[in-house]
């Protein structure tokens, strides 16, 4: 491969050094001031900073037979991925020739989340960590419900739940980000200042890491950010394509006092992450060696990288390591559009981390993923106020591109989720709502349920489109001593939630838990219940999955059945916890070891249509369940004001 001096400008060509750290930087753009002048306000300032770049799509129009189009979209261009259900939906549907659903304005309108983050309008996605208020620094498209102008959005919360939309942070203005202001990390130094790496898109659509600095430290609120005048402080590697290369983590010091990132990208079909060493963040040396590297995995990108603890619940600095270390890798796969982790052991005197076990390494199929269902693009950050690490995932859609610009927004975030290692497995991590969700519980209700086998029951709590469930399930001991004691009862074969055919599928102990977005005559619901199988050795194993293939009546929509094995331990009962927010449902089996984020569209079970079912489609099993049920209000994210801010006016 060619010098990567030929990727850039003649006139960038400069010793980022040429300036000292103490040093003002000098500034490439300014932003427009703001009329609400704001005073200081300490907390906690979380940078949710992570660009996901979209599913792919060919930059075709094929309406009423028009031929494709020849123009290469910009996401191509730029060697990221954008939306591409188009060929999945009709597959789906089950032919191509079939018109897309008639969708008005009232369907769509319902399906906007209530208490999830998203833009007012357009595209959007993207998170991180920062020191003060909680901050959400996430790709915007201010143009289009499609991926396309990226800039820095910017918003503001308390608590992770209530967002005030603040003006942009940062937009594409210089060569260097021309193409997009994409992914970026925070760091903080030493003195308690802040640093932001983050991905740019060159006027060649070539990927370079660039710095930025709050413009005014004392502004709690980051409203204003000055581009460093030696951008980019890193280009690709010989080695690298000029496109594969993005995605800046957090850094972390070393045992030599350096800061250290890694990079994302790939070599051929081997997914690597680049690591480098600074002591200033302009200037970088790169190991010899590879945080990690996984052949046949494809891009790597958006990773993540930090420690776990071995003992405690809490979470860990991204700086701190130890015997009771353990640290998580995890890549988002360009290829597939699946976030995986491992955990492992991570080497300070070379940079290296290795897996504990290979075989579940990062982006192997069979390797341990964060969610099971619609979740990309993730990134983790340390909370210093509250001591634990956050994880955010970035949800998109799974209808059709024309739905989407008809509705005029695409894509929302995950609710936050506290993220840690599984002390009593030691094998996977545990995920779980924040707990600042519990302030949009309003009235509830407490059911105590025993369904026998083939049974669906309604469950009364009115309108059923912002719930949070709680819910315990216990098989009748007498049935499951039958089944595991009659021989006569077969071994389930290598059951999967993808390829079982869903909830109408009826095994000896499965499945049975609730279906949500229902309508009455369950002519559309979204089933995410438990599966328990007995294996060749008699042993049970259980799988939580979501199945949405008759979520909705629309033909343009992906409905897969999404789910995974869930470890259940000796002694404890089957726990499942579901947030549903109109389009989009979490579920959370086992206390969030296993985890499913699904899209749903429905056309009938909205507004007061939506109920709530408890089902037992098991042919030999009775269930036992114990469960709760809130009713959710909703976040009213909306634009700030200083009233909202609780920071009174300069005068």
């Amino acid at each position: 491969m060619a010098s990567t001096e030929a990727l850039l400008p003649v006139t960038s060509r400069q010793d980022p050094l040429s300036e000292s750290r103490s040093d003002p930087i000098t500034e490439t753009r300014r932003r427009r001031p703001i009329k609400v002048h704001l005073a200081i306000y300490s907390g906690l300032l979380l940078i949710a900073l992570y660009v996901v770049l979209i599913v792919k799509h060919d930059g075709s129009t094929t309406q009423n037979g028009a031929d494709k189009t020849t123009t290469e979209s910009r996401a191509r261009l730029a060697g990221v991925s954008e939306k591409s259900n188009d060929e999945r939906l009709w597959r789906f549907s089950g032919d191509r020739t079939t018109e897309a659903f008639p969708w008005n304005n009232s369907m769509l309108s319902w399906q906007r989340t209530a208490f999830h983050f998203q833009p007012e309008k357009n595209w959007m996605n993207g998170p991180l960590f920062y020191k003060g208020w909680y901050h959400f620094f996430y790709q915007y498209n201010p143009n289009g419900a499609l991926w396309g102008d990226i800039v820095w959005g910017h918003a503001v919360s308390k608590d992770l739940i209530h967002w005030l939309y603040l003006p942009f942070a940062m937009i594409p203005d210089q060569w260097y980000d021309a193409n997009g202001v994409w992914t970026g990390s925070a760091t903080f130094l030493d003195d308690g200042s802040i640093v932001m790496l983050y991905t740019g898109s060159t006027d060649k659509f070539v990927q370079v890491q660039n710095l930025a600095y709050p413009e005014d430290p004392s502004d709690p609120l980051l409203l204003k950010w000055t581009k460093f005048s030696g951008n980019p402080v890193l280009v690709p590697p010989p080695g690298i394509g000029a496109k594969d290369f993005r995605d800046p983590t957090t850094a972390w010091k070393t045992s030599a006092g350096k800061w250290r990132i890694t990079i994302g990208s790939k070599i051929n079909r081997t997914g690597i992450s680049l690591v480098y060493d600074t002591t200033d963040f302009k200037t970088y040396e790169k190991l010899d060696t590879l945080l990690h590297q996984v052949p046949n995995t494809g891009m790597w990108e958006c990773i993540d990288f930090y420690p776990v603890s071995k003992t405690e619940v809490n979470g860990l600095d991204t700086s701190v390591n130890g015997r009771n270390v353990k640290h998580v890798v995890k890549a988002s796969m360009d290829d597939t559009r699946i976030d995986h982790y491992a955990i492992g052991t991570y080497y300070d005197s070379n940079g290296t981390w290795v897996p504990d076990n290979p075989s579940i390494d990062v982006g192997i199929s069979t390797g341990l993923r964060y969610d099971y269902g619609k979740f990309y693009a993730s990134k983790t950050f340390y909370d210093q106020n509250k001591g634990r690490r956050i994880l955010w995932g970035w949800i998109g859609e799974s209808d059709s591109e024309a739905a989407d610009v008809q509705k005029d927004w695409s894509s929302v975030q995950g609710i936050p989720r506290t993220v840690v290692l599984d002390t009593k497995t030691e094998k996977n991590l545990v995920q779980w709502p924040v707990e600042e969700i519990k302030s949009l519980r309003l009235s509830s209700k407490k059911f105590d349920m025993t369904v026998g086998p083939g049974t669906m029951v309604p469950v009364d709590v009115g309108s059923a489109a912002q719930l949070d469930i709680e819910a315990e399930f216990e098989i009748k001991k007498e049935d499951l001593e039958i089944i595991l004691g009659d021989n006569s009862v077969e071994a389930d074969g290598e059951f999967s939630c993808e390829t079982s055919g869903g909830s109408t599928v009826r095994g000896a102990l499965g499945p049975f838990g609730f279906s949500v977005l229902a309508d009455q005559s369950l002519s559309e619901q979204t089933p995410v219940y438990f599966y328990v199988t007995k294996g060749k050795d008699s042993k049970l194993k259980t799988f939580f999955c979501t199945d949405t293939l008759r979520s909705t009546m629309a033909n343009d929509v992906v409905k897969p059945v999404y789910g995974s094995f869930v470890p259940v331990l000796e002694g404890e009962k089957l726990t499942m916890r579901i947030l549903v927010d109109h389009s989009i449902v979490e579920g959370f089996g086992q206390g969030g070891r296993t985890c499913i984020t699904s899209r749903v569209y429905p056309t009938k079970a909205i507004y007061g249509a939506t109920k709530l079912f408890l089902f037992n489609n098991a042919i030999n099993a009775t269930v036992a369940a114990s469960f709760k049920v809130w009713q959710m209000n909703s976040a009213f994210i909306h634009p700030y004001s200083a009233e909202d801010l609780s920071v009174p006016s300069r005068t």
